[in-house]
């Protein structure tokens, strides 16, 4: 025991004697090290790519398709000073202040993130009741949350964006119409107390009636997302750092085309971007350049975009940039499926 004890000063001098001989060294490679993984506020966005929706989707004895189905998505990442500096010189990578995609300057990357996360949920519920209609198969509601997914800068409250609202004041909230109806029947100054799920657990919270203008408010905003019980049996399966609504066009076709006997794709890889409403309409999306140069990349045979400004775009690059695929505008499901003839 002795000896070890012995053994263990030695080093521990020898370790404070190299610290004090090289504590410059030490203390710049730590600031640069700190310096270099410091996130600035910037996101970069640098080029995209496919997913096969199959990996994605899984339905009790769904058909088969000879083709496929793509979503397309974008390369994000948060900037730090060396891929800040990356972004200025590579061709391809751009820049991105975090204020163009925040909603106030008191959001976060996580509350970002948190939100995305929940329009992703309510694009595949959405793409799932859409399918399941359209191809006359059974599907139900059996449960119902109300996300916080917006909170305004004059808002007092101590609610964060992704809360689960189950209650407001001992009322059942059953949508943001139910919060609201509660929200006129009080005057500015009353509080609110609201059980709401964070992480999994049932707290509370509270929030404050405010005068803006010439309403009366909270100053949130719900987003209500379903789940359905549905005939035959539906999984989906994304990762956690698969996030926002863009890919609800894609996906709906790809559920609808396992429920239908007939091979819609006709063994053609079709990749696209386009959100989804209940009533199946396509809305438009950002980053058009990245996900058509990403299809372009995994050789697919048909890129699928909403009409207006994000079908402008694509024929723009397809014709400065001469890229092989055909490209399709559509206002809706319905129409993607009949120009997919």
């Amino acid at each position: 025991l002795v000896r070890i004890d012995v053994m263990f000063t030695k080093l521990y001098e020898k370790i404070k004697e190299i610290i004090k001989q090289n504590y410059l060294y030490f203390t710049f490679y730590f600031v640069l090290v700190a310096v270099c993984l410091y996130p600035l506020p910037f996101y970069i966005y640098n080029g995209g790519g496919t997913i096969d929706v199959s990996d994605r989707v899984e339905i009790d004895g769904g058909y088969s398709s000879r083709g496929s189905y793509n979503l397309c998505y974008v390369s994000e990442l948060r900037a730090t000073l060396p891929s800040y500096l990356l972004a200025k010189i590579l061709p391809g990578w751009d820049l991105v202040p975090m204020e163009d995609l925040s909603l106030n300057e008191e959001e976060t990357e996580e509350d970002l993130m948190i939100r995305d996360r929940i329009y992703l949920n309510d694009a595949n519920m959405t793409a799932i009741s859409l399918a399941y209609q359209k191809a006359g198969k059974e599907f139900s509601v059996v449960d119902a949350s109300n996300y916080v997914i917006y909170l305004d800068a004059y808002s007092k409250t101590d609610l964060k964006i992704g809360d689960d609202i189950q209650k407001v004041d001992g009322k059942i909230i059953t949508s943001l119409s139910d919060l609201q109806a509660i929200v006129q029947e009080r005057k500015v100054g009353d509080v609110l107390t609201f059980e709401v799920v964070r992480d999994g657990k049932t707290i509370t919270c509270t929030g404050e009636i405010i005068q803006q203008e010439d309403s009366q408010l909270l100053g949130i905003a719900l987003q209500t997302s379903y789940v359905y019980e549905t005939d035959p049996e539906i999984e989906l399966h994304f990762s956690d750092n698969e996030a926002g609504p863009s890919g609800g066009l894609m996906l709906t076709l790809s559920i609808y085309d396992q429920l239908v006997p007939e091979d819609i794709t006709k063994g053609r890889k079709i990749a696209g971007t386009g959100t989804i409403d209940s009533e199946g309409k396509a809305g438009a999306i950002g980053g058009v350049k990245y996900k058509l140069a990403g299809a372009v990349k995994d050789k697919a045979d048909i890129f699928i975009v909403p009409n207006g400004e994000n079908y402008e775009e694509a024929i723009k690059l397809q014709q400065e940039k001469n890229y092989d695929i055909e490209i399709i505008g559509v206002d809706s499901f319905e129409d993607a499926l009949e120009k997919l003839g």
